[in-house]
């Protein structure tokens, strides 16, 4: 899994992390997206990479404005996930 994290100014409410979370889910095959407005980012979960300018432009045309992006391998945090490990 990837967590990729995506800096973002203008999100003042609820609805504004609603607003991103759905325009994020319509344009990418995610696994989870949370946002939230007191840390201005957007933590998105997928099986493969996202492609950023297309992050960008996403973010962009919901009249928010995309700041930065990052990338980091996730672990699976589930109540079996260090179960099975070698």
């Amino acid at each position: 899994m990837i967590r990729t994290i995506v800096k973002i100014e203008g999100m003042m409410c609820g609805m504004c992390e609603t607003h991103i979370n759905d325009a994020i889910r319509s344009a990418f095959p995610v696994k989870k997206v949370t946002s939230s407005r007191a840390k201005g980012e957007t933590v998105i979960l997928s099986e493969t990479p996202l492609d950023k300018d297309k992050l960008r432009q996403t973010v962009d045309a919901t009249g928010y404005t995309f700041l930065s992006v990052s990338e980091e391998a996730a672990e699976s945090k589930g109540l079996f996930s260090g179960l099975f490990r070698k």
